[in-house]
C-alpha cells in the first residue's frame, strides 16, 4: 500500500527543480554599451571644457577647475574603456556618487554662469546629459544584476542572450544619441569654435604666380 501509494505521487522533486528557470534580459549588453558610449561622450566634452578654460584663464583659480575637468574627463575615458573591455559590473555606489556630484557641477556651472564662462552653458549642459545618461545606464544594470543575483541565489539559473541584429541596432541608436548630445557641446567649446571645418581640410590658397 505504502508502496504503491509513492508510486503514485512519484517521487518529490527539489523545490529549486521546479522553479522556473529566470531569464537574463536580453537588454543587458546593449545597456552596457550605451553606458559605454555616454562615458566616452562625457569624457571628450569634460576635456574640450579643461581646454576652454585653458584657453582663456581669467582668474588664477580658473586652471584649478581645468585641472579638475581635465582628470575627470580622463577618468571617464579609462572608466568606460576599462568597462566595456572587461565587462565589469556596475559597480556600486562611489560611482554612483562620483557621478552625481558631476552632474551637481555642470548644473551649478549653468546656473550660476557669468558673462565670461556663459560661452561655455551648451557645453556643459551636453556634459549634464551625458552624465545623466550614465546614472541612468548604470542604475538600470545594477538593478538587473540584483535579479540575477536573487535568481541564482534561489537556485534558478540565468538564461537568454540578446540576438546580434538587435544588439547592433540598439548599439548603432546609443551612438546616434551621444553623438547628438556631445557634438554640439564639442561645437561650442573653444577647441571647436577653431576647428577647420571639414571641406576646407587640405585646400591650398589659390596660387597667383601663373598671372602675367
Amino acid at each position: 500500500m505504502a508502496a504503491s501509494g509513492m508510486a503514485a505521487s512519484g517521487p518529490a522533486l527539489p523545490a529549486a527543480a521546479a522553479e522556473p528557470a529566470r531569464a537574463a534580459s536580453p537588454a543587458v549588453p546593449a545597456v552596457r554599451l550605451v553606458a559605454g558610449f555616454a562615458g566616452f561622450g562625457a569624457g571628450s566634452v569634460n576635456l574640450a571644457i579643461a581646454s576652454s578654460i585653458f584657453a582663456a584663464p581669467a582668474r588664477p583659480a580658473d586652471g584649478i577647475f581645468a585641472v579638475a575637468a581635465a582628470l575627470w574627463g580622463t577618468a571617464l575615458l579609462a572608466g568606460a574603456i576599462v568597462f566595456l573591455a572587461k565587462d565589469r559590473p556596475a559597480g556600486g555606489r562611489r560611482p554612483q556618487f562620483a557621478l552625481a556630484g558631476a552632474a551637481a557641477v555642470h548644473l551649478a556651472a549653468i546656473a550660476f554662469a557669468v558673462p565670461r564662462t556663459s560661452s561655455l552653458n551648451l557645453t556643459q549642459l551636453s556634459a549634464l546629459l551625458l552624465t545623466l545618461m550614465i546614472i541612468a545606464s548604470l542604475g538600470w544594470l545594477r538593478r538587473a544584476e540584483a535579479c540575477r543575483e536573487s535568481g541564482r541565489r534561489g537556485g534558478s539559473r540565468t538564461v537568454g542572450q540578446a540576438r546580434p541584429g538587435r544588439l547592433l541596432a540598439a548599439a548603432f541608436a546609443g551612438a546616434l544619441l551621444v553623438a547628438g548630445i556631445a557634438t554640439p557641446g564639442l561645437a561650442a567649446s573653444t577647441a571647436g569654435q577653431y576647428a577647420v571645418p571639414h571641406g576646407e581640410h587640405g585646400n591650398l590658397a589659390p596660387a597667383d604666380h601663373h598671372h602675367h
